[in-house]
């Protein structure tokens, strides 16, 4: 029975490192098989994944990935939607449910906290040798977030906040695999630069009651914020 313990034990210590431990061990494989740019992960991924979103391209009347992106982030929701700003105007392409989820309702205000950010952000870079498959990382913290924190070192606040591939997070948007490698490449051939990243506790466009967040007083002023980029993007049925 004792030895029946230890390998359950043990078992169960390996699954949650496999799981939650890909930080330590995926850097690791990823030298061993060699490193991927941009560039490799777009040629390899690019025409499957055209084929994969041509009918949600040809839904908004274009034919070819949008030069300009809004991703919507909805915490309660649970799903990353995102729009194409086009010369025909904002469109919506695709939603991508997130596949995990950690933390509540309000922003992300030091590290460690397991908080998905809330405000408006833009995209870093792009990191083909993600642990997590494939991610592009999060400006966070952007101007807003440092003017109202505690902290005189903006390390405190945390940082690494990625979109990402798989099933697990501690603060991040996981999307899959599949739904990753198509955001990667939609990122890609617009740029970073043209990409507009808003997460929000929920939709404002359907419910615009703002939650009550304990330990601050300034979310309504960061809600009105979010919710006045919001409301410029089309619902979705």
């Amino acid at each position: 029975m004792k030895n029946k313990s230890v390998i359950i034990g043990v078992l169960l210590a390996m699954s949650i490192f496999i799981i939650y431990g890909r930080s330590i061990y995926m850097p690791i494989i990823n030298r061993v098989k060699g490193k991927q740019s941009v560039e490799t992960i777009t040629e390899t991924l690019i025409d499957s994944v055209y084929d994969r979103l041509q009918s949600n391209l040809d839904a908004i009347g274009i034919n070819k990935f949008p030069d300009k992106l809004i991703l919507l982030g909805l915490k309660e929701e649970r799903v990353l939607q995102v729009y194409g700003d086009t010369e025909d105007g904002i469109k919506y392409i695709k939603e991508y449910p997130f596949t995990a989820m950690s933390g509540t309702t309000g922003p992300k205000l030091q590290r460690g906290d397991y908080q998905i950010p809330e405000g408006i952000y833009g995209i870093e870079y792009l990191n083909p040798n993600s642990s997590y498959y494939l991610s592009m990382k999060i400006s966070y913290p952007n101007d807003f977030d440092k003017s109202k924190s505690t902290f005189t070192d903006v390390a405190d606040m945390g940082d690494n906040i990625f979109i990402h591939g798989k099933s697990v997070t501690v603060g991040c948007i996981p999307i899959g695999d599949e739904a990753i490698e198509e955001l990667f490449i939609m990122v890609e051939k617009a740029s970073v630069e043209e990409v507009k990243v808003i997460i929000s506790p929920r939709d404002f466009r359907v419910n615009n009651s703002y939650p009550s967040v304990a330990g601050i007083d300034w979310e309504d002023k960061l809600y009105e914020m979010i919710d006045s980029g919001m409301v410029v993007l089309p619902k979705v049925n």
